[in-house]
């Protein structure tokens, strides 16, 4: 499906939700796909894009960067400390900040450097134990920590676990971040973003349906 074709999805979703127009923006997820398909992507316009891995993302996106200005790029996938200072200098926004961790090292980085992308809390919604992410229930504490190290939270992100109806992840995830202020979610994958957008998704990200099927899993 080519990406003209998911927006325009989007823009009908957004209508049926009664929402402005651009009122959601597209991830394009490229992890693990092919340059010539990524960058088939950026030559029709597009320049938002999402990447799982530090690492992988540090090895293609900064010549791409160059070629075509514009380019945003969002961290997706789980953030090791350690990657964390690299990451800072390659992404705009991190989607993933799920640990006290994790959030007391962005912040030093932060205060070092001066700058820091903007930051999505990723929650657990399905409290699945191989899952990244606070549980619902420790979300508000976690917001109120980050908010207290000055980081510049924006928003919340969940993926819901693939066998549950994600309408109630989608709407669990929207009620924790109307209570604490914070007016973007990233939410709804290829398969569901439409729901997403209904309750609110801010942010979808969107891999397979604009790329087709990864090459290597």
């Amino acid at each position: 499906m080519s990406i003209a074709q998911i927006k325009e999805r989007i823009a009908r979703a957004e209508r049926g939700a009664g929402r402005p127009a651009g009122s959601v923006r597209l991830i394009a997820v490229s992890k693990k796909q092919p340059e010539a398909r990524v960058r088939a992507v950026l030559q029709e316009g597009h320049r938002l894009f999402g990447e799982n891995r530090v690492q992988e993302a540090a090895g293609k996106w900064p010549a791409w960067c160059e070629e075509f200005p514009g380019v945003e790029l969002h961290l997706l996938g789980p953030l090791q400390t350690n990657k964390a200072r690299q990451a800072l200098g390659l992404f705009d926004a991190i989607h993933s900040l799920d640990r006290p961790k994790l959030a007391r090292t962005l912040a030093r980085l932060a205060q070092e450097t001066g700058s820091c992308p903007k930051l999505f809390i990723q929650v657990n919604t399905g409290e699945e134990p191989q899952k990244a992410g606070v549980l619902p229930q420790e979300a508000d504490a976690f917001i109120a920590e980050c908010r207290g190290l000055e980081l510049p939270i924006i928003g919340l992100m969940c993926i819901p676990p693939v066998e549950e109806e994600p309408s109630l992840h989608f709407a669990l995830l929207a009620k924790i971040a109307e209570r604490n202020g914070l007016s973007e979610l990233s939410m709804g994958m290829s398969a569901d973003f439409e729901k997403a957008i209904a309750f609110g998704a801010t942010h979808v990200r969107v891999g397979s349906a604009i790329f087709g099927a990864r090459e290597n899993g």
